[in-house]
């Protein structure tokens, strides 16, 4: 559980010239479409019976928040106070949305026209004056279902905005040589409300010394065993991996503070394995199977990006190098034919064993054979090596600058069901109109060669989060669609 729940305060609104029962008769509906359609606990309907007055407005507020609200649904059942609806808004501590109520029937357009179409128009202008952030659907006017349907596509926008403003980062370090693109100023981090704790690989290597023959150790092997299968193919160094683990759970608990939920920035080499007798590949994905993320390489960044997308997706998630090109004979062998996708359009995603198991067609347990040309293989034990499972895939991240900008992109697309014949956790990943995105997003907005990998498609989800933390929309690259061209893109080719 190292992501909230989310409870959103629906309160509907009304301008005191309108009738109001269009807006208590319209909550109703709203609520039950909710109930019938989705999940009844992310909704709270706040009994205030109408906000229509600054007063009203504060009972709403006292109301909601005593009921455990962390998100807020402001409901224009009509034309709306523009005043006291954009002024809950402020006053209220999290995410919120706006939608407002169409038109029900053309044969009650005199006393049953709310005007909530025209109202939300006044509602976003007060909320730019009064410089606060809200989520307004791209079409945010509707009938019962319809509105349920935008609160419901909210709940993991604003469970990913309520988990940022508790998230504690964890990272120990320092980043390995040659790793620069991997660093990035913290500044960013404090700004949109997380708390980072940088630690030495010392302080780590110390605390794993202390779990040296910790009684929980047979458990987590047990548990590892069980996990790997027929894939458990380095037995001898189970054990030090479940003592790392439990050393991580440990820090964790302790050096977790008053934050709520927690990501790790981890070390992997070059003395990690020399030190601690493996590398850490496969506690990292066990950890973020549970809902904890760990990156790679002391990626802060790559660490903040994952947690995200673990909340967004509520699934878990992977961080893997952009890493190589598809060779076009494997390319004309296995895709081109069978499916739409050009040579440009994909790469292979690769990390050395970080993914987790049930992302991956199968596994095993293997020594790091990057690592090993120049080390003992036996030092370099502790991957877990396996195509990663097909279907449809979200690559994203989320970057500071080295001038402290805030930046992000997002791709949606796919992992091919097609075998990568190489090693460490990999799949053949497809984008449309990769190259393009390749060059005009990835290498000319200096960012670096992780990305994180959410299991589906939430480009939609991500894209309000990252708007809703204060990237800045022109901040935010895509993969743009075949003849609409990139800033920078040379027309001719």
């Amino acid at each position: 559980m190292n992501k909230p729940k989310i409870k959103i305060g629906i309160v509907a609104v009304s301008r005191d010239c309108f009738p109001e029962e269009l807006s208590v008769n319209r909550r109703a509906a709203l609520v039950k479409a909710y109930q019938e359609n989705y999940n009844a606990e992310d909704i709270y309907e706040c009994p205030i019976c109408i906000v229509e007055s600054e007063i009203h407005m504060v009972e709403a507020l006292e109301d909601i928040k005593k009921a455990g609200c962390n998100a807020l649904c402001v409901y224009l059942g009509n034309f709306g106070p523009e005043i006291s609806e954009t002024l809950l808004a402020k006053h209220f501590d999290g995410p919120k949305i706006f939608v407002a109520a169409a038109e029900e029937t053309g044969d009650n357009l005199i006393e049953g026209r709310g005007d909530a179409y025209c109202g939300m128009l006044n509602a976003s202008y007060n909320l730019q004056l009064r410089n606060v952030k809200a989520y307004i659907p791209e079409y945010p006017v509707g009938d019962a279902d319809d509105c349920a349907k935008m609160i419901h596509e909210f709940v993991p926008i604003a469970k990913a905005v309520v988990a940022l403003e508790s998230l504690k980062i964890i990272s120990f370090g320092p980043r390995p040589l040659n790793f620069l693109a991997c660093n990035a100023p913290i500044k960013q981090l404090y700004n949109i409300g997380v708390e980072i704790e940088e630690n030495s690989e010392l302080d780590l290597f110390e605390a794993f010394n202390n779990h040296k023959g910790d009684a929980r150790i047979p458990e987590v092997v047990k548990e590892m065993e069980t996990e790997l299968g027929i894939g458990n193919k380095k037995p001898e160094i189970l054990e030090k991996l479940a003592q790392y683990e439990i050393t991580l759970l440990d820090w964790i608990k302790d050096h977790k503070g008053y934050r709520k939920y927690v990501a790790i920035a981890g070390k992997c080499w070059p003395a990690f394995q020399t030190q601690f007798g493996f590398v850490p590949c496969y506690v990292n994905s066990r950890l973020t199977a549970k809902g904890i993320p760990v990156s790679c390489e002391v990626d802060i960044y790559g660490a903040l990006s994952e947690f995200i997308g673990t909340v967004v997706s509520d699934d878990t998630v992977t961080l893997l190098d952009i890493n190589n090109s598809v060779p076009k004979d494997m390319y004309k062998e296995d895709i081109e034919g069978k499916f739409n996708y050009t040579n440009k359009d994909v790469f292979m995603g690769f990390h050395c064993g970080n993914t987790a198991s049930e992302k991956l067609v199968s596994c095993e347990m293997k020594n790091q054979m990057i690592m090993a040309r120049s080390l003992p293989e036996e030092v370099t034990n502790g991957t877990l090596e396996g195509d990663i499972i097909p279907g449809e895939i979200t690559f994203f991240r989320l970057q500071s600058t080295a001038d402290n900008i805030l930046r992000a992109y997002i791709a949606e697309g796919e992992v091919l069901p097609v075998a990568t014949k190489s090693f460490g956790s990999i799949g053949i990943f497809a984008i449309s109109e990769m190259g393009r995105f390749y060059r005009h997003v990835l290498i000319e907005g200096g960012y670096p060669h992780h990305g994180a990998v959410a299991f589906g498609h939430f480009g939609k989800e991500l894209y309000e989060v990252f708007k809703l933390i204060g990237v800045p929309v022109e901040e935010i690259g895509y993969n743009k669609p075949k003849g609409v061209l990139y800033k920078t893109e040379n027309p001719w080719g």
